[in-house]
């Protein structure tokens, strides 16, 4: 018996048609490898986006189940006004619009698709044209259903809104509308959403692996540690910035490990060089690149390190959406080359905005003067440069803060590459750099061991989640963790110093 395929599934099946059969048909291998804390964020974001889009066109009635098609009929037949997650089927499909709006010049319903994006193709997030598959899935449906739309219409959040004062939901959202684009894919979806019907349909398993055995690491779908067990744990997958033509070569020659790439394949002077740490199972040290890197260090060193979270919907004044709000920081402070290290620290988790707090805490106990050293520069300069943007008062110290600033991962990273280990597997992350230079420091066994736990953590503790001693436990647990990642700083850059004694 042939299933019915629904709109996520069918998504799903486009970037992985294996991981998508994994999730139908053998759902424990599918929740298996469980959800980070980043996405579990971004399904929490998307939600709230979604009923704070409802204000668009209030009073709307919401069909709550999401297989309740007799509802949804019973209501367009009353020609509700505004229908909200009305479901859809027939015997092959099954789908569910976000917003339907009844216009009375047209006698139909338009159709309203909303997003938790900003991003286009410009400012290199999500196109547009991935928006356009979910629309071309929801109007193909419609027409088997017999159904008349007018407009197609995407929602999306505005990236140039600033808040002041109350959600303007008007200008945080933008409207677009759709139809003709929708309409030009409209056969082109129609034909995968009928090979992926076959597809997901059958009883027995795909064989082989997956389709991401030609995507990079960071690529992988959800199921690709069961599809893809072969693999070693050092693969061809982890070169860094590998385009898919060598990755297919490789693997077209059943080429899977690092170890076994050819002297004579061709690759980047970076991706050799990966290539060549791991198959020697040797460091590279580039002694004199490193020496002319640490002399541009100057007394006192400030090792500091921030946490932000990146509210979708503008907690605060002055903020656009997703613009990252900083509440926390770590700071090591290094006076001379004999002194040790003093920490300083501050998180801010009261409900109005950490902003001013931030930025006093930091000028209070960041040096005058010397080095600025953090991880991934643009970040924290980026963080900088807005607060001192919002705050016109702490411009000029965010500035001469940006001055300063000396990138600890340049060493580690890119053209610049001066260091390289082969438990790197070709990333510059601390969180792989540090286990290799420095074995006795480790983020394992902390209570938060990423970025993405640490922002939902915080937001969670400001929405009042938490109880009084889960809150102080969870603030103890964000000091460790980002006192962690200064520290961290601290004994790399004292392993760079190694090199030339």
């Amino acid at each position: 018996m042939k299933k019915i395929l629904s709109k996520t599934n069918f998504l799903i099946c486009l970037d992985c048609a294996t991981n998508a059969w994994l999730k139908i048909h053998k759902p424990e291998i599918y929740k298996k490898k469980q959800l980070s804390s980043f996405e579990l964020n971004i399904i929490d974001t998307g939600n709230q986006i979604d009923e704070l889009a409802h204000g668009l066109f209030p009073n709307g009635v919401l069909v709550e189940s999401r297989d309740d098609t007799e509802f949804t009929n019973k209501l367009m037949a009353d020609k509700t006004p505004v229908i909200y997650q009305p479901v859809f089927t027939t015997e092959t499909y099954i789908t569910a619009s976000d917003i339907f709006v009844w216009n009375s010049d047209t006698n139909t319903y338009d159709l309203y698709e909303v997003k938790s994006s900003t991003a286009s193709e410009e400012d290199g997030g999500r196109k547009t044209e991935d928006y356009l598959i979910d629309m071309a899935f929801q109007k193909n449906v419609l027409n088997d259903l017999c159904i008349q739309v007018g407009t197609l219409n995407l929602i999306r959040l505005n990236k140039e809104y600033i808040r002041t004062g109350d959600i303007n939901l008007k200008e945080l959202f933008l409207i677009e509308n759709l139809t003709e684009q929708v309409n030009e894919k409209l056969e082109d979806i129609r034909q995968k959403m009928e090979g992926a019907h076959e597809l997901l349909s059958k009883e027995t398993e795909p064989h082989g692996h997956c389709d991401c055995i030609l995507k990079g690491r960071n690529s992988h779908c959800t199921t690709s540690w069961y599809s893809n067990s072969d693999l070693p744990e050092y693969s061809v997958h982890a070169i860094a910035r590998i385009h898919k033509k060598k990755l297919t070569e490789l693997v077209d020659n059943n080429i899977f490990s690092i170890h076994d790439v050819p002297d004579d394949f061709e690759l980047s002077d970076n991706q050799r060089r990966q290539v060549n740490t791991a198959q020697s199972g040797k460091e590279y040290i580039d002694k004199k690149g490193i020496l002319e890197f640490l002399e541009t260090m100057k007394y006192p060193l400030a090792f500091l390190d921030y946490e932000t979270y990146p509210s979708a919907i503008p907690k605060y004044n002055r903020y656009r959406p997703y613009q990252q709000i900083p509440f926390q920081f770590s700071l090591h402070v290094i006076e001379s080359p004999e002194s040790e290290s003093v920490h300083y620290d501050f998180i801010y988790t009261d409900q109005d905005c950490p902003d001013e707090y931030f930025s006093d805490a930091l000028k209070k106990h960041l040096p005058k003067t010397g080095s600025v050293i953090v991880w991934n520069q643009k970040f924290e300069q980026g963080i900088n440069k807005q607060l001192g943007e919002r705050i016109s008062e702490y411009k000029d110290f965010m500035q001469d803060v940006n001055n300063r600033v000396v990138d600890l991962m340049i060493p580690f990273f890119g053209k610049t590459t001066m260091y390289d280990h082969p438990e790197f597997k070709g990333s510059a992350s601390i969180k792989y750099v540090l286990p290799a230079l420095v074995p006795h420091l480790s983020y394992k066994n902390m209570h938060i061991q990423e970025g993405g736990t640490a922002s939902d953590t915080w937001n969670r503790i400001v929405s009042g989640e938490y109880s009084e001693d889960d809150k102080n436990m969870k603030i103890q647990a964000l000091k460790d963790y980002c006192h962690l990642d200064t520290l961290a700083m601290v004994e790399i850059w004292r392993v760079l110093r190694s090199v030339n004694i």
